[in-house]
């Protein structure tokens, strides 16, 4: 017998977060479902094997046990309860009820034995820093990560930590992105892993924008992160990260600085003309205190002048518009400076003042000859 009441709205708000990491289709039904944990406070927890995600939900217990219910169907009834207390009584057949108001359910659930446990993360190796900051690092550097499972280190970021600093970073073969920021705390001295890509987008959707604290903790298979009432876990990819140092070429004879958002919006205007299907550069000339933007398909040609600062000495060179666009965008600077070589050399994005807090690489598209 489990019996358990709390506000629909914080389980609703439970549900949503730990369903993102149940198994769509499994071998093991339970793992199509939420595991239910009621003791002094009710846990939920999604599983698929590879990411667990699990929170606290307050309640109000009055027996306590377990029980595994189907995540769709559970999430699909309380999303459609009334704003009230849910109360949740199971029986020793696993007949579940649920009332909230004038409204009740009755399914069946699942034994809890049939869940496989969550990993234990040892704590030998930890960092602290703001929610608000691990949220925004990994989303200006997440879009740059692999999804080409030939290299599977790749399809995560590299979490380098060294003293009280931490740089992530991710690449796919095209771009690379790199952001670095102070610590809070750091347990262990110098540490590196590689997180998944998929695990560190739930990680930023759990992220609120505070300062709050989220730690990060590295165990000998699995990373824990702790946010608030809740944890993920996720398993670390194994095998030899690019050794990016070296990649980044940083004696470019050329710089020049730019608005971000003019640069984009440029960008953005030639690339009207590029589709899936007429695909083309983005050719860009940089000249002293411009840089002309064009493209060529069968849909027809799109050309720009974008104003920037200093000498480009001239220099024709070709991207892939998204890859660069995406590069700006997510760049957490209002001005940035761009260092160049050779138009078959990477273009190099740093913040123009200030700290050198990241650092995007985008590789050149070959241009043929002058059209």
């Amino acid at each position: 017998m489990i019996q358990f009441s709390c506000e629909k709205v914080l389980l609703q708000n439970a549900i949503a977060v730990t369903s993102r990491a149940v198994a769509q289709k499994s071998s093991i039904p339970a793992l199509e479902g939420l595991l239910l944990h009621a003791d002094d406070q009710l846990t939920v927890s999604g599983y698929n094997m590879q990411t667990g995600i699990r929170t606290l939900v307050p309640s109000d217990v009055g027996e306590k046990g377990d029980v595994v219910l189907n995540a769709r169907l559970f999430g699909d009834i309380i999303r459609r309860m009334p704003d009230d207390v849910v109360t949740v009584t199971v029986d020793d057949k696993l007949l579940v009820h649920l009332s909230c108001g004038d409204a009740d359910f009755d399914i069946l659930g699942l034994s809890a034995m049939d869940y496989p446990e969550l990993p234990e993360v040892e704590d030998d190796y930890g960092i602290t820093l703001p929610q608000r900051t691990l949220k925004a690092m990994i989303e200006e550097t997440a879009f740059a990560v692999s999804t080409n499972e030939s290299r599977p280190v790749h399809t995560g970021a590299l979490f380098e930590i060294a003293e009280l600093t931490l740089v992530m970073v991710a690449v796919d073969g095209f771009r690379l992105a790199i952001r670095r920021e102070a610590l809070e705390r750091n347990t262990g001295g110098a540490f590196s892993f590689v997180t998944p890509g998929s695990a560190l987008n739930e990680v930023k959707s759990i992220c609120a924008d505070t300062e709050d604290p989220a730690v990060v903790t590295l165990g000998k298979r699995h990373i824990l992160f702790e946010v608030g009432d809740t944890q993920l876990i996720c398993r670390r990819l194994e095998g030899e990260f690019l050794d990016y140092r070296n990649a980044i070429p940083r004696k470019n004879p050329i710089a020049v600085t730019a608005e971000t958002k003019d640069l984009i919006s440029s960008i953005d205007r030639v690339s009207v003309v590029i589709s899936d299907k007429m695909k083309s550069p983005v050719r860009c000339r940089f000249d002293h205190d411009k840089v002309y933007l064009s493209a060529k398909t069968g849909n027809g040609e799109a050309k720009d002048v974008c104003r920037i600062a200093g000498d480009g000495q001239g220099l024709e060179i070709g991207f892939n518009n998204r890859y660069l666009i995406e590069a700006l965008r997510y760049a957490p600077a209002s001005t940035v400076r761009i260092e160049l070589n050779t138009g078959v050399s990477p273009a190099i994005i740093v913040p123009d003042e200030g700290e050198e807090n990241f650092l995007y690489m985008v590789l050149p598209v070959r241009l043929k000859s002058a059209e």
